[in-house]
């Protein structure tokens, strides 16, 4: 069954603009579970923009679905996993001067690399999801790292300017699902996923969980967080809302 997790960086993200303690992500998360979010998603990133290391230690003891938790596959982010454990991450790649995950993670130019990290985290039962974009050789090199899961990048298809330019790279989407599949890979998918656009992607074939954060909370800042998670989860369902 499809699942929906909330990635609740941006309630973070507001917080920190004051350098205050409000608007709390944990409250934001425990609001999305009640409403029906299937997991919580929380981005530590190294130069901590948002989210903080209290933030995800307070999130382990309270989260109630699953915890996933998005990290650059840095030594330092390794060490807090493994201390933390959560109940899965996703390695994402990482560059200080980006507003927000631009692209995939680079595993076939990284596999030495990252068949280390992997094998650190999911010898200690924290399952690893490879971030990456719907092409043909970072797929064969996430299926040889160990990685248990890839999240698909939808960003492509969520910003595509025309009909035929989202359909095109909808069909790219699907194609990687088959071969996620075919090696065995289990399939997440995110990034630019509105209420309007998820419902073709929600579809694919394979498909377990959707990552969704910046159209949920802001959503949320109208109408509010259960509301606009109940929302979501009926949109990827192509249910009226």
């Amino acid at each position: 069954m499809l699942t929906l997790g909330v990635n609740i960086d941006h309630v973070a993200t507001i917080r920190q603009a004051r350098q205050t303690v409000e608007p709390d992500p944990i409250a934001a998360a425990v609001l999305a579970e009640l409403a029906g979010a299937d997991g919580i998603t929380a981005h530590l990133r190294e130069d901590r923009r948002h989210i903080q290391e209290r933030d995800v230690e307070i999130l382990r003891q309270t989260v109630r679905t699953h915890l996933n938790l998005e990290m650059a596959a840095t030594k330092e982010m390794v060490g807090i996993a493994l201390n933390l454990k959560p109940d899965y991450v996703t390695l994402v790649p990482e560059r200080r001067e980006e507003v927000t995950t631009e692209g995939g993670l680079d595993v076939a130019g990284n596999l030495d690399y990252l068949l280390g990290v992997v094998e650190q985290l999911q010898s200690q039962q924290i399952p690893v999801s490879l971030f990456i974009d719907p092409d043909v050789p970072q797929l064969k090199a996430a299926a040889q790292s160990g990685a248990k899961f890839i999240e698909l990048h939808t960003g492509k298809y969520a910003n595509a300017s025309t009909a035929d330019d989202q359909a095109r790279e909808l069909g790219s989407l699907a194609i990687a699902c088959d071969i996620a599949l075919e090696l065995g890979l289990r399939i997440n998918a995110g990034h630019g996923l509105t209420y309007w656009n998820v419902r073709p992607v929600a579809e694919l074939p394979g498909m377990e969980e959707l990552n969704i954060g910046h159209s949920i909370m802001s959503r949320a800042i109208l109408v509010g967080m259960e509301r606009a998670v109940r929302e979501m989860k009926l949109a990827m369902l192509g249910l009226p809302f």
